[in-house]
């Protein structure tokens, strides 16, 4: 029973509601769906700015949306107080000239159930990567934009793995320019880092390999971060209690590619960085000013 419960707490979807819409922050914007490789409908904002540069997020897994996070039913443990909207953000990307391209994981908001039906942490989620992007690349808008990714955790993992799969994945959009990837994790850092005692993980880990079939104490985003061909910035919360910083650093060690480090001295929470991506986005648009060029 409570190997179930917590892998029902790290891999069950259903928790991570759209809240508020574009609208609500002045952004013109349309309600878009696309469809993955594998047939998985996801739904979407296209924020418009200028057609010349475009922004797409991926967020991060289970607790989240396309629209970032709400503490609304989530239970007595909370990721973070307050919302946490993504809009911020959104918001000053468009006034430094991008649109912007926000969809639902799979599993996630109001996009479509995947074949799998939990929450992966990127080895079924790159699937939607690839799709937002052949999105982005065959609009008649944007078709010649460059691109930026901002990447958030499990849109981290998801994207590496995208870029894993060669000429099969994100290597076939030479218009990507720019990552920045967001505090990527591995689920057995997570693991740790919530102080789950060994026997509880062995058996939630089971479950899990029920669940989706794959064994998320050994897969891993690692091997292919070398296959990153673009300019990436990595961010990370030095005080993160549920990160690995010796991964986050092999991470960033593995980029063989121009690549800046940015260790943030936040509170001991894991969703201050993301609360952080609102507040300080001069440091996002700077870095994609640098390298999306249209």
């Amino acid at each position: 029973m409570f190997a179930r419960s917590i892998s029902d707490m790290m891999i069950k979807p259903g928790s991570s509601p759209v809240f508020g819409t574009s609208a609500d922050y002045d952004l013109p914007f349309e309600d878009v769906t696309f469809t993955s490789g594998d047939g998985v409908t996801l739904s979407g904002w296209l924020v418009k700015g200028e057609s010349d540069k475009i922004i797409i997020q991926s967020h991060f897994g289970v607790q989240c949306s396309r629209s970032g996070f709400t503490p609304e039913g989530k239970g007595m443990i909370k990721l973070w107080k307050t919302k946490i909207p993504f809009l911020r953000h959104v918001r000053a990307f468009v006034d430094a000239g991008y649109s912007v391209l926000l969809y639902d994981f799979r599993n996630h908001g109001e996009s479509g159930t995947g074949s799998v039906p939990w929450v992966s942490w990127g080895p079924e989620e790159h699937a939607d990567v690839l799709a937002a992007v052949r999105f982005v690349s065959e609009h008649p808008t944007y078709r010649d934009a460059s691109v930026g990714l901002l990447s958030i955790c499990m849109g981290a993992a998801a994207t590496t793995y995208a870029y894993g799969k060669g000429e099969a994945g994100l290597a076939a959009f030479p218009k990507i320019e720019a990552l920045i990837a967001v505090q990527p994790l591995l689920y057995p850092d997570f693991v740790r880092g919530l102080g789950i005692p060994g026997f509880l993980a062995s058996g939630a880990s089971k479950v899990n390999h029920e669940r989706t079939g794959i064994d998320l104490d050994t897969m891993s985003f690692l091997p292919h971060v070398k296959d990153i061909p673009v300019p990436t910035l990595v961010i990370q919360n030095e005080n993160d209690p549920w990160a690995n910083r010796d991964r986050v650093q092999q991470y960033f060690d593995a980029l063989e590619v121009p690549k800046e480090m940015l260790w943030l001295d936040l509170s001991k929470d894991r969703a201050a960085a993301y609360d952080w991506l609102g507040t300080h986005p001069e440091t996002l648009t700077a870095f994609f000013d640098e390298h999306v060029v249209p």
